[in-house]
């Protein structure tokens, strides 16, 4: 009970020897147009909205440059084999020595200043209609559009009454936010929430009590959208909270390590919604962690860091690893992939970005619920989208929303769209802020 209070070529198909000249060609043009926005860094609801338009005809010059810049040829097609280049050898050598010679092409295109220039592949919804952090979030595509949902978390108070069940959604294209049905039960942190043929499951999670004992619970939730309305599932085996999640093979929910009551544990968890019943598949051969960050990608679960228990103080620390599990109906093949790039994370975003996992945010510190770490000092976010393909078996980066965050549990992903939705932004803010991007155009930002 008193645990965490107590203290190849990627799968887009750009070559890693060109991913500079043609990542020129595919997002400096929007850079440059909508820099300002990043910039500023201004909220959501206030940011300027700039028409990808303006950026079309310098973003076309770039794209021509990027391809001949690039030492791989476009892809060939019969028009492209039989039709000359109208443009002499010479004009383009020229051509692209002025482009160089320019200050925006000579700026380092590498690093976070590269990310400030794709960052505005994110664009901004409406604000949650209160700050809420440590949410679930999920996101549905069906007849009527897409809707985005936020689930439980903590509000703005970071205490034990600011634990909420409070959920809402957001029908996009809308304007605003709704307040939907409560979550049953009492308010919880650390849940997840899966989709699986159009009903949301919401699964797992801890209570605070106002002493501060905090409880992993078994509960399943189950919302479907098209009524507003609450069922109930048959309860996790072994409560889990800041577990990994997600969807296997569109039937089957997947719970990897995270904590139960009193301590980390190795357990993977399987639920058939279709059944209502759970399995269990082959433990985790690394070391137990919460809050580690992860996805299932077809039929293989990634998962990075988290936190583990250590014989010190503070009794948490962050485990530097990655994993991948390939599934079957037998058992788990477990691998490791040893350290991944950029810095360790802790409670980011994990979700799939076409055939990529992706961990968005997060910290390098592991902290309670509040924000603040266990070795006494604020934690802060990181501003970064990192990615794992499991066909190539490469690490890559992708944009990243402007404002670094952490304390989330999973983006919600339909209808061609990722959705970042609540969490913390830096000195531990709580923030109602709400990203997404366009996957295709997301995908285009990888370096």
């Amino acid at each position: 009970w008193l645990r965490r209070s107590k203290a190849s070529v990627p799968p887009h198909g750009i070559r890693p020897e060109g991913r500079t000249c043609t990542s020129v060609g595919s997002t400096l043009g929007r850079a440059v147009t909508g820099a300002v926005t990043v910039r500023l860094r201004l909220k959501p609801n206030k940011a300027q909205r700039l028409s990808p338009v303006r950026g079309i005809g310098f973003g076309g010059i770039c794209g021509w440059v990027g391809s001949q810049l690039s030492p791989y040829p476009p892809p060939a097609t019969p028009e492209a084999d039989q039709v000359p280049s109208p443009i002499p050898t010479s004009l383009r050598f020229i051509a692209v020595c002025a482009l160089l010679a320019s200050p925006v092409a000579c700026a380092d295109t590498t690093g976070s200043e590269r990310e400030n220039r794709q960052g505005v592949v994110w664009r901004a919804g409406p604000a949650l209609p209160q700050p809420i952090t440590n949410n679930a979030v999920a996101a549905i595509e069906s007849d009527l559009g897409v809707a985005v949902f936020s689930f439980l978390g903590l509000d703005s108070t970071k205490v034990s009454d600011g634990v909420t069940n409070a959920a809402y959604r957001w029908d996009v294209g809308s304007d605003a936010w709704i307040t939907i049905a409560e979550v049953p039960g009492p308010g919880r942190l650390a849940s997840t929430a899966q989709v699986i043929d159009g009903l949301i499951y919401v699964i797992g999670g801890y209570t605070v009590a106002a002493d501060g004992q905090e409880r992993s619970v078994p509960d399943v939730n189950v919302y479907d959208p098209a009524s507003d309305s609450w069922s109930r599932g048959a309860n996790i085996p072994l409560p889990t909270d800041d577990a990994v999640a997600g969807v296997w093979g569109d039937t089957a929910v997947v719970l990897v390590s995270g904590w139960h009551d009193d301590g980390n544990v190795p357990d993977v968890q399987i639920y058939y919604p279709g059944t209502d019943r759970w399995t269990s598949s082959t433990p985790i051969p690394g070391t137990p962690v919460f809050g580690h960050t992860g996805a299932v990608v077809g039929n293989s679960v990634i998962y990075v860091d988290g936190a583990a228990v250590v014989d010190d103080d503070p009794r948490f620390a962050i485990d530097s690893s990655s994993w991948r599990g390939d599934l079957s109906a037998e058992a788990i093949e477990w691998r490791s992939l040893g350290e991944h790039p950029g810095p360790v994370l802790y409670r980011g975003a994990g979700g799939i970005v076409g055939t990529l996992a992706v961990f968005v945010g997060g910290s390098e510190n592991p902290y309670n619920y509040n924000g603040i770490g266990y070795d006494g000092n604020p934690s802060d976010p990181v501003r970064q989208v990192l990615a794992y393909s499991p066909v190539s078996g490469e690490w890559r980066h992708l944009a990243a929303p402007p404002l670094p965050s952490m304390d989330h549990r999973n983006l919600g992903v339909a209808g061609g769209n990722v959705f970042l939705v609540g969490g913390m932004h830096e000195g531990q803010e709580v923030t109602d802020n709400v990203w997404y991007a366009a996957t295709e155009v997301l995908l285009a930002s990888i370096f």
